[in-house]
This record gives C-alpha cells, structure tokens and sequence, in this order.
C-alpha cells in the first residue's frame, strides 16, 4: 500500500512541478519522505529545491541521502558537489566529483566541474589534466554550445599555458646541458620533451611495400651522416642552369608525377593525377637510366652517378626534377620502404614554399640539401605565384651497413623470381 502510495505523490509531485507548481510538488515530495525518508528521487528533486532557494546546508543535506539511495547514479554526487561548492567546502566537493567520475570516466560534467576545482584551488597539474580530458572527450562534438563552447576555449587556453609553464621549465632545467649539446642530441631532446607535454605527436614510419625494422625513424636526418651533401650543394647554380633549358623547352618532357590506373576510387590524389601541377623530369626511375633525359642535364646526370645512390633493380634509384606549380599543395602521404633516404637539393624557391616532415616544417633554401625519411608522413606547400623546383634523389638509409644493402638487394631479387 505503501509502495502505490509512494508511486501515486511521485507522479503527482512531477505533474505538479511540471507546470510550475513548486509549492504543490513540494508538499507530495515532503508526502512521500514522510513514508520513505530516504526516497532518492524526492531527496534529490528537493535538493535541488533547496538550492534554488539558496539554502545550501538543506541542499546538501538531502543530496547526501540520495547518493546513499542510488550511489551508482553519477548526477547524485555533480548535485551533492555542486552544494559543498556553494558552502565552500572543497574537500568535499572533490570527494563527491571523484564519485561521480568512478562512475564515469567519461562524464564531461563531472570533468568540468572537477577541473575548475582543481583550477580554483590552484592546483595546476591535475587542472590541466582534467581540462586536457575534457578536450579529448569533446573532439567529436561538433556543434557545442555556445556556453559549452567557452568552456572548451577556457580549457585550451589554460592547459596551453601550463604546458608552456612547463616546457620553460624544463628549458631552464636543461639550459646548461642543451648548450653543451650536439645539435643531434639538442634536437632529439627538445623533440622528446615536445611529444611528453603533447605538443606535438612522435611520427613512426608507415612503409608501402618493405619495412625494415628496427632503423631508427628519424624526420630530417642529420647531415652527418651524408658527407658528400656539399658536392652536391657546389654546383647548384650549373643544375638550375640545366633545368632552366629543359624548362623552356616547348617539349620540355614533364610528366604528371600522379598518374593512377583508370578506375581506382577517389582519394587524396585525385586532384593530382594526371596532372603537371605536381611534375617530374625523370633522369632515373625505379632503377632505370633514361640516357636521353641525362644528355639534356649531362652535368646533373655525372654529378647524381658519383654519389652513393640506392641501387636496387627494378625499383631504386629514383632522380628527377620535381616541379610544384604555383599554388599547389601535395598531401599528406608516406614513402614505399625505409631502407632509402630520399634527398632534396632545392633549385628554384620562390618564398611561400614548404615541407613538413612528421612533426617539423621547413622552408626549402636554394643550394642547402637535406635527407628525409619518406615513410614518416610528409607533404608540401607553394603558396606563391611561381613554380618550385627541387632535384630528389634517392640513397641508402645512411644506418644500413653495406651487408644489410646487400642481403635486401637479395631478398628483392628473390621476391622477384618467385612471383615471375
């Protein structure tokens, strides 16, 4: 009898606050803890009475007795913060958010709220944990509220000063050590302390076709381990001058450097394939000398044979000239196999132009070579109104020993017979 009776005020209570009735829901609520005085659904409904009234000691009160009813229902315990934040009683506010989160960790409310007081207590680590959960829990939310929508600009502005707070931190602390370090040994340093504070991600390599494990997955290599990069800086002004000839020829011989077999679905290449905005001028392609296009960049041709190109048939090396049109962007993509370097000597930069390797984003110079990892993602930019142009080269993967060259020559070279 009880139980009806019970059920009967509860739906009386909710029609009655429905429509605005508080005194009227009220009095059914107070009906229904005079039966069961521990009746989660009243308790909490005149909690939130209470705060409306502003009488936060009674708020907190019946809000305690609910999360006791249902201490698995997470709004219980946001409720039960929400009044020990009123009575400014932060201990237990915390120990009422922390409830709701063992719940669940995915409660953005809870996070929320968590993570301002952690902020208001100034306690900056765990804020900008909290905030920075808050920020990965949100990233599939399209169309925040607007309210919702400064919380998370409120949240991105305090977690990028705290990881800026520590990055100088760390900078101070290592000040000395980074001064007295190699520029290899400074640049992996600042790059693992970047990954750690999550300003930026660590790339690793995505092969094509052969991965050789085990190489380290290095972005921009250093140019140590290619002593022959000034021999082929020397004679930049004689290449630009070569390809400057192939260029104004009205046959210049340029080929798309995308071209895709008919019929292949849409993807990030489509708006390249086929097309010159990303060109090539291919003195060597998968191992092939083409004699004709080397006697039209003869200089070109006998400075790329004297260097330690990868030479592996039917596949390596690849040396072309590589022309970006104005405006044009190349996306986001990896290489074939990590066993080759792939070196850059830029020729013809006009300002706007770019490359990001992984992580780190660099302007070409005209004359400074550098060797890349191509199987760490990379892309490129010209945002100018002038073509780019850039000789590419292939080489060994400079931590290779001349054994390992070997032993893959062999393992393609095998591969191949089999599938013949």
């Amino acid at each position: 009898m009880s139980v009806d009776t019970i059920q009967r005020h509860l739906a009386e209570a909710q029609r009655a606050s429905g429509a605005g009735f508080q005194d009227e829901a009220r009095s059914h609520f107070e009906a229904v803890l005079a039966i069961d005085k521990e009746e989660p659904t009243a308790r909490n409904w005149l909690g939130a009475d209470a705060l409306a009234r502003k009488d936060a000691p009674a708020a907190a009160m019946h809000f305690e007795i609910a999360c006791k009813s249902e201490p698995r229902e997470g709004s219980h315990w946001i409720n039960l913060a929400t009044a020990h934040r009123i009575l400014d009683d932060a201990d237990r506010e915390q120990a009422a958010l922390e409830e709701a989160i063992a719940i669940d960790q995915t409660d953005l409310l809870a996070l929320v709220r968590i993570a301002e007081l952690h902020e208001r207590l100034g306690q900056e680590t765990a804020a900008a944990e909290r905030w920075s959960a808050v920020l990965a829990l949100s990233r599939n939310i399209n169309d925040p509220s607007p309210e919702f929508a400064e919380i998370l600009s409120h949240a991105k502005q305090y977690v990028g000063e705290q990881q800026q707070k520590l990055a100088d931190a760390i900078e101070k602390a290592l000040a000395d050590e980074l001064a007295e370090a190699s520029a290899r040994d400074r640049r992996r340093m600042r790059r693992a302390a970047d990954g750690w504070l999550g300003r930026r991600p660590i790339y690793t390599n995505h092969c094509e076709g052969l991965h050789y494990p085990f190489l380290p997955a290095d972005e921009f290599f250093e140019a140590e381990h290619f002593p022959w990069l000034g021999e082929l800086e020397a004679p930049t002004p004689v290449i630009v001058a070569e390809l400057e000839t192939i260029l104004a020829d009205s046959e210049a011989g340029l080929t798309p450097y995308i071209s895709l077999p008919p019929g292949v679905p849409a993807s990030k290449w489509s708006g390249l394939d086929r097309s010159l905005d990303w060109g090539a001028f291919h003195l060597w392609k998968e191992g092939e000398r083409f004699d004709e296009a080397c006697a039209r960049a003869p200089r070109t041709a006998a400075l790329v044979e004297s260097l330690p190109l990868c030479r592996i048939e039917g596949r390596a090396p690849n040396v072309f000239f590589s022309i970006l049109k104005a405006g044009s962007h190349i996306p986001a993509h990896t290489g074939v196999t990590n066993v080759r370097s792939v070196v850059h000597l830029p020729l013809i930069i006009p300002e706007g132009c770019e490359f990001r390797v992984g992580g780190e984003t660099r302007s070409w110079t005209q004359g400074h070579a550098f060797a890349f990892d191509d199987t760490i993602e990379h892309e490129a930019w010209n945002r100018s109104e002038q073509d780019r142009a850039v000789l590419i080269i292939d080489v060994w993967n400079p931590y290779l020993s001349d054994h390992e060259r070997a032993m893959i020559c062999g393992l393609y070279e095998a591969g191949d017979v089999q599938r013949r």
